[in-house]
C-alpha cells in the first residue's frame, strides 16, 4: 500500500518499511479517530481531548526524543510522514502534535537540565502533560527580538512579567516553554500551570483552526524557580525550535493538499452534469492536474528535506523554502477543490472549506510566507532585507 494515495512519482519505493508502516498506522488512526468527529469539533470550536491518549499510545509525541525519556528516538523523515498524515485529518490535530514535539519536547531535550528532562519528557510523551510554546507577543510577531516579556533575577529564581499571544494549547497546557528577556538577553523558562500570577485565557472568535485551542499567556509577577530556567541564551534557542516546527508544517501542508485533492477527484468522477462526469471536462482536468503536479513537487521537496534533516545538513533556508512552497500550494489546492465541488464545496460534508480556512493560519504562523521569502532571499543574495 503506498504511503499515501496520491503517489504519482512512486515515492513509496524510496521509503523504508518502517517509514511506510508509521505512515500507514497514522493514516488509519486519522481515518478511524479524527475524520468521523473533526467537523463537529470544528463547528463547536473545541479540541477532541479524548484522542490525546490514543495519539500518545501510537508514539506521536516525542518522535525524535531519546527512548530513555519516553520518546521513539526515530528519524525526522518519520516525524514528517506522521505530521503529513495527521494534517490530512485537520491542521488542528497536526498543530497539537507539532507543538508537543517540536516546540516543547525539543527545547526541553536540547536545552533542559537532566532533572527537567526526566521530570517532563516522559509525561509529555505519554500525553499525561500537555505543553505550549510562548514566543509571539501582541505587538511582536515576526520580530521576536522586540519582545517585551521580561524576567528579573530574584532570590532563588526569577520574576516574570509580560504577555504572549496566539499560543496553541495554552489554556490546556500543564507546562509552557516561555521566552523572555533577562538583562536584555532572550532566555527560556518553564512556566507551570497553577503558578501564582500565571493565566492562559482562550482566544475566541476564530474563523480558522477552530478545532485548536488558541490562547493568551499572561504573566503578572510570576515567580519562576532557578531550576525552571533552560540552558540557552539568545534568539538561537527559540528559532531552533521554530525550525523544527516549520519542518513539520512543510509535511503537514502536503497532507492537507492531498485531502482536498482526493475529495475533488472523487467528486469530479461521480458528479454528473450534461450526462457525463465533470471529470471529463477540460477545465476540471486542468485544475486536478495543477493540484497533483504541485503536490508531487511538494512531496519531493519533503523527501529530500527529510534526508537533510536526518543527516544534520538542513539549514533554516531549506526549511523555509519547503514551508513556504507547500503551504502556498496547499491553500491554492483547497481553493481549486472548492471550485470543483461547486456549491457543495461550502458544505461540511466535504473538507475543502475547512482546510482552506485552516491553511490561512498555517500560512501565517511559524513565519509568514513573506518572512520565509526574506530568509530564502538573504541566503541566495547574501544580503539581509530585514
Amino acid at each position: 500500500m503506498p504511503y499515501n494515495t496520491t503517489d504519482f512519482y512512486n515515492l513509496d519505493d524510496l521509503f523504508s518499511s518502517e517509514e511506510k508502516m508509521i505512515a500507514d498506522t497514522v493514516r488509519e488512526f486519522v481515518s478511524a479517530e479524527v475524520l468521523p468527529i473533526i467537523e463537529k469539533h470544528y463547528e463547536n470550536a473545541t479540541f477532541p481531548m479524548d484522542i490525546i491518549p490514543k495519539m500518545a499510545e501510537l508514539g506521536l509525541f516525542g518522535i525524535t526524543i531519546p527512548q530513555k525519556y519516553g520518546g521513539l528516538e526515530s528519524t525526522y523523515t518519520i516525524y514528517g510522514l506522521a505530521m503529513q498524515e495527521l494534517e490530512k485529518g485537520d491542521s488542528a490535530i497536526r498543530s497539537f502534535a507539532s507543538v508537543q514535539n517540536s516546540l516543547v519536547m525539543f527545547p526541553i531535550n536540547q536545552y533542559g537540565t537532566e532533572s527537567q528532562k526526566r521530570k517532563w519528557l516522559p509525561l509529555l510523551a505519554k500525553g499525561e502533560a500537555i505543553g505550549c510554546f510562548g514566543l509571539t507577543e501582541p505587538d511582536y510577531g515576526s520580530n521576536p527580538g522586540g519582545m517585551i516579556t521580561n524576567a528579573k533575577k530574584i532570590d532563588g529564581g526569577y520574576l516574570l512579567n509580560g504577555a504572549k499571544m496566539w499560543i496553541t494549547n495554552g489554556t490546556i497546557a500543564d507546562i509552557a516553554v516561555v521566552w523572555a528577556k533577562l538583562d536584555g538577553v532572550v532566555n527560556g523558562f518553564l512556566v507551570e500551570k497553577g503558578m501564582k500570577g500565571f493565566s492562559a485565557p482562550e482566544m475566541r472568535g476564530k474563523h480558522s483552526l477552530r478545532a485548536s485551542v488558541t490562547s493568551e499567556l499572561i504573566f503578572q509577577d510570576v515567580e519562576i524557580p532557578e531550576d525552571n530556567r533552560l540552558q540557552i541564551q539568545g534568539l538561537r534557542g527559540p528559532l531552533s525550535c521554530l525550525d523544527k516546527a516549520r519542518y513539520g508544517i512543510a509535511w503537514g501542508a502536503i497532507g492537507s493538499a492531498v485531502a482536498v485533492y482526493e475529495s475533488a477527484l472523487n467528486y469530479a468522477k461521480s458528479r454528473i452534469q450534461f450526462d457525463k462526469p465533470i471529470a471529463s471536462f477540460q477545465l476540471i482536468q486542468e485544475k486536478l492536474v495543477w493540484m497533483i503536479s504541485e503536490i508531487t513537487k511538494g512531496q519531493l521537496l519533503n523527501y529530500q528535506l527529510g534526508k537533510l534533516m536526518d543527516a544534520g545538513k538542513a539549514n533554516a533556508h531549506h526549511i523555509s523554502l519547503a514551508k513556504r512552497n507547500n503551504v502556498d500550494i496547499a491553500l491554492q489546492s483547497a481553493h481549486l477543490a472548492r471550485e470543483i465541488h461547486g456549491a457543495n464545496g461550502i458544505l461540511n460534508e466535504y473538507p475543502a472549506m475547512r482546510h482552506s480556512a485552516n491553511l490561512e493560519s498555517v500560512k501565517t504562523y511559524e513565519g509568514t510566507s513573506d518572512i520565509h521569502a526574506l530568509i530564502i532571499g538573504e541566503n541566495i543574495t547574501g544580503i539581509s532585507a530585514f
